[in-house]
């Protein structure tokens, strides 16, 4: 069964800015699928288009089987969503987010504190959930967000850049939350991102988005072949890096990329075999 599918998708601003040009693609349901892109290149418009908050200028796009523009009630029962921009309250507690989310969504008020904590629990953050908000992390504002999403139990799952700004082991504590999250409720996941490294590891499928366009599809491992690049990876061990010695190896002519994960340093170059000893 399809989760999302996207026919000619197009989305014009103000009569002359293009924002996507044809789009095309679907996404299994119960995947994780992650959408890579630079700044400018539609992402957020995609995402905004099938959460129903904007209209496209022509094409179809379905979540489920119902369409976005005609069926956007029904689309919004089988969904839930987290902008890149902040979505909670601060100066009140994270219980009463929830509690603020749960009344939104129209959950029954004689399940309401069930699921709450359940979504708390799931997020590991039932032991904060009574001090404000504002003496949280950015990691853990970031998955009282998500667990305000997850109080639905949603079929499909929208992230608008999940993990950005945080440190990488926080962004590593979400994943395993949302992964757990999938494999429980078998949640499909589409998200946005910059770093490469996340849909890697976590993506079952790739979609690379360009001034408008779906420029290339398929699992990381097939991307990985079809730029024909190589990949040193280095394992830290408990050590880590500086962050002055990965902008060296950035900054270096052949180096396309570097991604950290756990103990791993991957190193993503061009003709690198010949230069590097």
């Amino acid at each position: 069964m399809l989760a999302i599918e996207v026919r000619q998708l197009v989305k014009i601003y103000a009569g002359k800015v293009k924002a996507l040009d044809g789009v095309d693609f679907t996404v299994n349901a119960g995947d994780i699928f992650a959408l890579l892109g630079p700044n400018g290149s539609g992402k957020t418009t995609l995402m905004r288009i099938l959460t129903t908050q904007f209209k496209p200028t022509s094409g179809e796009a379905y979540i489920f089987g119902f369409d976005v523009v005609k069926n956007d009630a029904e689309v919004r029962k089988s969904i839930s969503y987290v902008p890149q921009e902040t979505s909670v309250w601060t100066d009140i507690i994270g219980f009463e987010n929830l509690l603020i989310y749960a009344k939104i969504y129209g959950i029954p008020s004689n399940y309401r504190e069930k699921i709450i904590w359940e979504a708390l629990e799931s997020m590991s953050l039932d032991a904060i959930a009574n001090n404000l908000v504002k003496t949280y992390s950015g990691g853990m504002i970031r998955r009282l967000e998500i667990a305000c999403a997850m109080i639905i139990k949603p079929k499909l799952m929208f992230l608008d850049e999940p993990t950005i700004g945080l440190d990488p082991s926080a962004r590593k504590a979400v994943w395993e939350k949302l992964t757990s999250f999938r494999k429980e409720y078998g949640t499909t996941i589409f998200f946005n991102t910059h770093y490469m490294d996340e849909a890697d590891y976590y993506s079952d499928e790739i979609a690379i988005m360009d001034k408008g366009k779906m420029v290339k599809f398929g699992t990381a491992s097939e991307l990985k072949h079809s730029i024909r690049r190589e990949v040193i990876q280095f394992n830290l061990r408990n050590h880590g890096v500086n962050e002055n010695v990965l902008k060296i190896i950035r900054s270096m002519d052949f180096v396309s990329n570097v991604a950290i994960h756990n103990s791993e340093l991957n190193v993503v170059c061009c003709g690198c075999r010949d230069r590097v000893t």
